[in-house]
């Protein structure tokens, strides 16, 4: 059994690589304000919150 060719690889249009681009420039951005939120949760957690 050999492996596979895999000369077949998906192009895509410059429509699908805007749609790729800002998924990916969403998803980044939703990670660092879980960051930042959890970091600020954590301080308050830690430092008793404000007094």
């Amino acid at each position: 059994m050999s492996p596979e060719p895999r000369d077949e690889l998906v192009q895509l249009t410059a429509a699908e690589q805007r749609a790729r681009r800002r998924r990916s420039v969403a998803i980044g951005v939703v990670l660092a304000v879980l960051v930042v939120l959890f970091y600020v949760v954590s301080l308050f957690r830690i430092g008793g919150g404000l007094e």
